[in-house]
């Protein structure tokens, strides 16, 4: 039995109620591990669902120790970044501390993602080139296309476009013939982007986006008007306490993030035009700082939670356009930095899309 610790059962078993009861438990650990209903292989792109009941010899232990034990083929450190992910559960409530106290006769469940292949494969995917050398590209990421595979989207990404685009002229990183990614926009925000060809260029554009040593401004269609009209955001953000697909700010366990804002244009106080620069990187940031001042972006599905109440000041068809609208309002208009290599001075510009265009259009046609 290990120090001050409680010893796993010898063994993990597939849809059997109950493991082998090591000589140190004197109650049989019921335990599940199953794939989704639906799910009819390992193959499939849907998360493996492992479940153990804790005895009452492993009350006080670490909750990812104890999980990753009881596992078995997961590492602690695995198993702690699946709960800070949101894949865990303790008696169906979202874990959010992998530190927290084991409860005994608790049951505690562990969503297991499926693995991303090593290797992303070329697509030809249509891409819009800012800016290309032997070090890096600038691209201009459309709504709509992840950046990076991952489980729910293994393919289809900037990655796999990246690939194909670069082909056999692509020098790699860490010695595979990939892009390095050095910073991310969400799947449905558009823009300006710049990966890395390069080891060097890699390296430094880390450096650069750790750093903040760059020049980098989003617009966003807002709800409201904020006030004052131009300001500083800097509230900490972590993970929502009670829905972990979410971000939030928090008093306890966030990051330091701070968002400076600025508007541009308004349409009367029903919508803003805000220009927005970001002094940290945190994950949504700016959607979840200007919620966090009630003013959501317009089309949010993750944090505008009601209709605002400056919708009621548009006419009834720009409202509904507004309302319907698919995605956030948000758009990477800028991004200057020094080229990794020359020390060149890059500067990049990226107009808004059609659909934030239209928009904006509509607003015009039915401005008060």
């Amino acid at each position: 039995m290990r120090a001050g610790g409680w010893l796993p059962p010898s063994r993990w078993t597939s849809t059997i109620p109950s493991a082998t009861v090591p000589t140190t438990i004197s109650t049989p650990i019921p335990i599940t591990r199953a794939l989704s209903p639906a799910t009819p292989t390992p193959s499939s792109s849907e998360p493996e669902r492992v479940e153990a009941l804790a005895p009452p010899e492993a009350a006080g232990s670490r909750a990812d120790r104890f999980l990753a034990d009881a596992i078995g083929s997961l590492s602690r450190s695995r198993v702690k970044a699946l709960i800070e992910a949101g894949h865990a559960s303790r008696d169906g409530a979202p874990m959010t501390d992998p530190s927290e106290s084991v409860r005994a006769g608790a049951r505690y469940v562990v969503e297991i993602p499926p693995a991303v292949p090593a290797t992303p494969q070329p697509q030809a995917i249509p891409l819009t080139i800012l800016y290309e050398d032997r070090d890096l590209i600038v691209v201009d990421k459309p709504a709509g296309l992840v950046v990076h595979p991952a489980p729910g989207n293994l393919d289809g990404t900037l990655v796999n476009a990246l690939l194909a685009h670069a082909g056999e002229d692509l020098p790699g990183i860490g010695g595979e013939k990939r892009p390095g990614i050095v910073h991310r926009l969400d799947k449905d925000t558009s823009g300006v982007m710049v990966a890395a060809k390069t080891d060097r260029a890699h390296r430094a554009l880390s450096e650069a986006f750790a750093a903040r040593d760059l020049d980098r401004a989003y617009l966003a269609l807002a709800w409201g008007l904020p006030a004052p009209t131009e300001g500083e955001v800097s509230a900490a953000i972590g993970r929502h306490p009670a829905d972990r697909k979410r971000m939030a700010v928090v008093t306890r366990g966030g990051k330091p993030a701070t968002t400076r804002y600025k508007l541009r244009r308004a349409w009367g106080a029903a919508v803003s035009l805000v220009e927005c620069r970001l002094l940290t990187g945190r994950t949504h940031q700016i959607r979840v700082h200007m919620a966090h001042i009630g003013h959501p972006l317009v089309g949010d599905p993750v944090y505008l939670r009601r209709t605002p109440a400056s919708a009621r000041l548009l006419p009834e068809d720009t409202r509904a356009a507004l309302l319907a609208f698919p995605r956030q309002a948000l758009h990477a208009a800028t991004l200057g930095f020094a080229h990794p290599v020359t020390g060149r001075a890059l500067s990049f510009e990226s107009p808004l899309p059609d659909d934030l265009r239209a928009l904006v259009a509509l607003l015009d046609g039915n401005s008060q």
